[in-house]
């Protein structure tokens, strides 16, 4: 006689983990924050509040925060790429492990936004109202270049979704 088992498991992507993994990001920028001066608390709160409905929307593709100068991201920069973890389990690791002590002498703080596919299949109306829905207003822009290249560090999960977070570092 033979037997057999079977599991399984649906996990469904909610607000509550879209809230846990933009808190992940808000932590590295307070964290930032400390260390450098920027970005505001209100902004912060501003881009927590981005995260969480691009991530529950499914339309966030990568978030880039940090500093740029002459055009070119510079440490400390910090970008989150979304996952789909189809299934599959992944590390909740704790924010933080900012380099401290980077020039930052005439650079400015900036964010730059790159939407996920699913996004692009909107169309022009429904991206101009979920838009409206979002604390931060975003125009169009190039994306900065880079004075270094992106090492991946971290990676926050919540729900069947991940952000790998990868930090700028100079060559």
């Amino acid at each position: 006689m033979s037997s057999s088992y079977t599991y399984t498991d649906t996990v469904s992507f909610t607000h509550t983990h879209a809230v846990h993994l933009a808190s992940k990001v808000a932590a590295d920028l307070k964290r930032i924050q400390r260390l450098y001066g920027s970005p505001s608390d209100a902004a912060i709160a501003d881009y927590e509040g981005e995260i969480i409905g691009l991530l529950k929307a499914g339309y966030l593709g990568t978030v880039t925060y940090g500093f740029r100068r002459d055009g070119k991201w510079i440490e400390p920069t910090l970008r989150y790429t979304a996952q789909d973890l189809a299934g599959s389990a992944a590390n909740d690791d704790d924010p933080g492990r900012v380099r401290p002590g980077a020039n930052i002498a005439g650079a400015s703080f900036y964010s730059y936004l790159n939407y996920s596919g699913a996004w692009d299949r909107l169309s022009y109306e429904e991206q101009h109202r979920f838009k409206e829905t979002l604390p931060v207003s975003r125009g169009g822009a190039a994306e900065p270049g880079t004075s270094g290249y992106f090492s991946a560090d971290k990676t926050y999960s919540a729900g069947g979704r991940a952000l790998g977070r990868s930090s700028m570092r100079g060559y």
